[in-house]
């Protein structure tokens, strides 16, 4: 029996290819289509879009991306037992999937998509044990705007809260900071545990994230040494946490109340502390 786009089912295409699997690529694989088509119209229009895709695995999501209309999928894939499945799809989609064997934290994802005169979407189930890196990755690029006009990732839903917070929330940290620098992230579903093969141990989330239009203007490299100290010892006061940066002088220079935690501060303020770091300032 065919799926609704012509192709086997994947519980199919996966025992065909024998890809089970593996714990230590941190692969959970999909196979409910209702559930990839959600997620690809998580997404926005695709038509007109190249979409890169970080781990394919068998293709579920590769699939409904294609059937979305997205105008090209170039899915970056490690594990050489799921290429013969992709290229499958690639037929039934021809001159639209581009696949791309090798490590998603080793490409160069500005070179991989430079031929595209068409706007970059970035769509992925990213594996649990790389999801963050990447994402901090695309977030602070030297250049900016960055080469993407979006991306709809799934996380562990742990890490999907700390992406999204806002100040005074328990889950509000560095990740939030540096995704609110620049970006506008919104949750938009849950996806249980369930609906894996194999199961993780937790729910997963769907989160959307686009560059601000005009996004607020700091040192990288100064705003991750002001999180990482106010947040290293986020239950004590800033005068002490942000002491090697300057303390006490440093928070009324920018008029906040040394008294104050991390957690309370907003993006803006830890922008305007990152700006008033002394230049040559110790770390």
């Amino acid at each position: 029996m065919m799926s609704p786009d012509g192709l086997p089912p994947l519980r199919q295409v996966v025992e065909r290819h024998g890809i089970a699997a593996k714990k230590s690529l941190g692969q959970n694989f999909l196979f409910d289509l209702n559930l990839t088509a959600k997620i690809a119209r998580s997404a926005g229009a695709l038509k007109d879009h190249t979409v890169v895709e970080i781990g394919p695995g068998p293709g579920g999501l590769t699939r409904a991306l294609l059937a979305a209309d997205a105008a090209e999928v170039i899915a970056i894939e490690r594990d050489s037992r799921c290429i013969a499945a992709l290229e499958e799809i690639g037929k039934a989609y021809p001159d639209r999937l581009t696949i791309v064997p090798g490590d998603a934290l080793a490409l160069d994802y500005v070179n991989l998509t430079k031929t595209s005169d068409r706007p970059v979407k970035i769509v992925a189930n990213l594996p649990y044990n790389i999801g963050t890196e990447l994402l901090l990755g695309w977030l602070t690029s030297e250049d900016w705007p960055p080469f993407w006009s979006s991306l709809t990732l799934m996380f562990q839903k742990e890490v999907a809260q700390r992406i999204v917070a806002q100040p005074g929330d328990k889950h509000y940290g560095r990740l939030g900071v540096l995704t609110g620098w620049r970006c506008q992230a919104v949750s938009v579903f849950d996806v249980p545990k369930e609906a894996f093969s194999p199961p993780p141990k937790v729910t997963s989330s769907i989160v959307h994230v686009e560059p601000r239009s005009e996004p607020l203007s700091a040192s990288l490299d100064a705003l991750e040494r002001v999180t990482s100290h106010a947040f290293g010892q986020r239950r004590k006061m800033l005068r002490q946490s942000l002491k090697p940066l300057g303390g006490e002088a440093l928070l009324e220079r920018v008029g906040i109340d040394p008294t104050r935690r991390a957690e309370t501060l907003s993006i803006e303020e830890f922008v305007a502390l990152a700006n008033a770091i002394p230049a040559g300032q110790s770390s």
